[in-house]
């Protein structure tokens, strides 16, 4: 029987998009001065205004006010007449440094304080308590699920036909939406496609439509994917001109399902933006998702989520559970024990292992933090799927 799942994307002209491109330029900034540095920066915007709140110690200086403004006007925010623009709107911070009620657990881990330590990759302690997912299947070549890979794309490409001029009419504020029809877990067709897109106010609907289903929607959608054609929905209420933070309030971390799977797989409570890597909400997930995506890499499953538990202060997690959901070559509890012995999780380990005191978060603020085969991510790397294969006796 067929079943239907949509997933959704927003482009970097979104108001939640926004936020998340200034939390992380702002911790790219510090990065790059300071790869030590303590990042949990969260952005507001509306109307004229983007106010900057956080916590922040480092040993770099940013000016964060030039910042952010030169993020919004790259977005495209640069005119008075959008209600919003980096050349004349207020900027706000009110930034101090991190708890050191935190910073206890984080400079040294409780295995430290009792004497259970074995090596110096034991020493951080988790910046906070939670639970995080990664996941993988053999959907597409990136190993993502269909439906938020075809609704990056596509939000992807109304960014760039706006950037490049090749549809002039366009302003920065988007939203995509993609449903696929599957027969059991396969995914069969494309059966509609959704998308809203600002636009200067003498563009016609009719112009829009026709413009965006050739120039962005086709362009994106494989043609197996259309053996039937799609239902198209272009700007349904017949009009998108006041958009952006002058539409709607923009805030950090609030697309973190567009960031991770599209709602195709769970996702802990913790948003990623504006953190830095001893955040186990921003590196946990990116090294579950790095699990993940190896496990499925070496033919081991076909589909692949991993949950990872963390407390405060602790280095190392404090569940690891693996869900292939009946299609693993081995069991789960044998997976588990693979990525037990192949990865190892505490938070100084996965900042080396994937190189994360990096400036290299503000490229993925947009479009997904995984599945990004065009960046080259660490996370995304399938390394140690030969491994993984062989310590399976499936080689």
């Amino acid at each position: 029987m067929a079943r239907y799942f949509t997933s959704e994307s927003v482009t970097e002209g979104h108001p939640d998009k926004v936020c998340d491109h200034i939390s992380d330029a702002i911790l790219d900034a510090i990065m790059s001065e300071d790869p030590a540095g303590r990042v949990a920066v969260e952005c507001l915007t509306t109307t004229g205004l983007a106010m900057i709140a956080g916590e922040i110690t480092t040993s770099a200086y940013v000016d964060i006010p030039q910042l952010v403004r030169q993020v919004i006007n790259d977005i495209g925010y640069t005119k008075g007449e959008y209600g919003f623009d980096g050349n004349t709107c207020a900027v706000l911070t009110s930034i101090h440094g991190q708890s050191e009620d935190i910073a206890l657990g984080v400079d040294e881990a409780l295995e430290v304080k009792t004497g259970k330590t074995g090596d110096a990759l034991e020493i951080t302690g988790a910046g906070d308590q939670g639970i995080m997912f990664g996941y993988a299947c053999k959907e597409t070549p990136e190993l993502m699920p269909l439906p938020i890979t075809l609704a990056h794309r596509m939000a992807r490409r109304l960014t760039e036909v706006r950037k490049t001029g090749e549809i002039a009419y366009l302003r920065p504020d988007g939203k995509t939406q993609v449903t696929v029809e599957y027969d059991g877990y396969r995914p069969v067709r494309v059966s509609a496609v959704l998308v809203s897109t600002q636009h200067d106010p003498q563009a016609t609907q009719n112009e829009i439509r026709n413009d965006i289903i050739e120039k962005v929607i086709r362009p994106v959608i494989p043609e197996e994917l259309l053996t039937e054609e799609p239902e198209y929905l272009v700007n349904p209420t017949g009009r998108f001109v006041i958009g952006g933070p002058n539409g709607d309030t923009g805030l950090t971390g609030r697309k973190i399902i567009v960031d991770t799977y599209g709602g195709y797989a769970k996702h802990g409570g913790g948003c990623f933006s504006g953190k830095d890597p001893t955040k186990v909400d921003r590196s946990a997930a990116y090294a579950a998702r790095y699990a993940a995506k190896n496990i499925v890499a070496a033919g081991l499953a076909e589909r692949c989520e991993i949950e990872l538990s963390y407390a405060i202060g602790v280095a190392e997690p404090m569940s690891i559970l693996v869900d292939s959901f009946g299609t693993g070559s081995v069991s789960d509890d044998e997976l588990a024990a693979l990525l037990k012995r192949n990865f190892d999780l505490r938070p100084a380990a996965i900042i080396e292992t994937l190189d994360l005191r990096r400036p290299i978060y503000k490229q993925i603020a947009a479009y997904g933090h995984f599945g990004r085969s065009e960046l080259d991510l660490p996370w995304e790397r399938t390394d140690k799927a030969e491994t993984l294969k062989a310590a399976a006796g499936k080689s």
